[in-house]
C-alpha cells in the first residue's frame, strides 16, 4: 500500500472513534434535555454533528476504497476499534481491564500481520 493510501485509512480509523466519542456525549446530552423525544433529539446539537461526523467519514471510505482494495483498507480501519477505549476512558473516564488492553493488542498484531503482506 502507498504510503499515502496507508495515510488515508490510518485518517479513516481515527475518525471512527472520534465519531463514536461525539455519540457518547450525544447520548449524555440526551439525558440532560427535557421534553418529547422529538423536542430532545432536535435540540441535541451533539447528535446532529456525530451524524454530519460519520456522513463525512463514509465519504472519505468511500474514497479510500477507490484507491486500495478493501482487503488491505479494512485491517487499517479495524485499528480505529482499538482507540474507542482508550477514548473513552480518557474523555469518560470509563475503566479498562487489562484482558481488554491484551485482546486490542493482539488485534494490533493481527494488524502487522495482515499489512506485512499486503501488495
Amino acid at each position: 500500500m502507498k504510503p499515502q493510501d496507508l495515510a488515508l485509512c490510518a485518517g479513516f480509523a481515527v475518525a471512527l472513534p472520534i465519531g463514536q466519542v461525539m455519540f457518547k456525549w450525544a447520548a449524555i446530552r440526551q439525558g440532560q434535555l427535557s421534553g418529547t423525544l422529538i423536542e430532545r433529539l432536535i435540540q441535541n446539537y451533539p447528535l446532529m454533528l456525530a451524524f454530519a461526523w460519520y456522513g463525512a467519514s463514509a465519504l472519505l471510505w468511500f474514497y479510500i476504497l477507490t484507491r486500495v482494495p478493501l482487503s488491505q483498507a479494512y485491517p487499517v480501519a479495524i485499528l480505529g476499534g482499538a482507540l474507542v477505549p482508550l477514548f473513552a476512558w480518557f474523555f469518560f473516564k470509563e475503566q479498562v481491564s487489562w484482558q481488554l488492553v491484551a485482546g486490542y493488542g493482539l488485534m494490533l498484531a493481527g494488524l502487522f500481520l495482515t499489512q506485512r503482506g499486503a501488495a
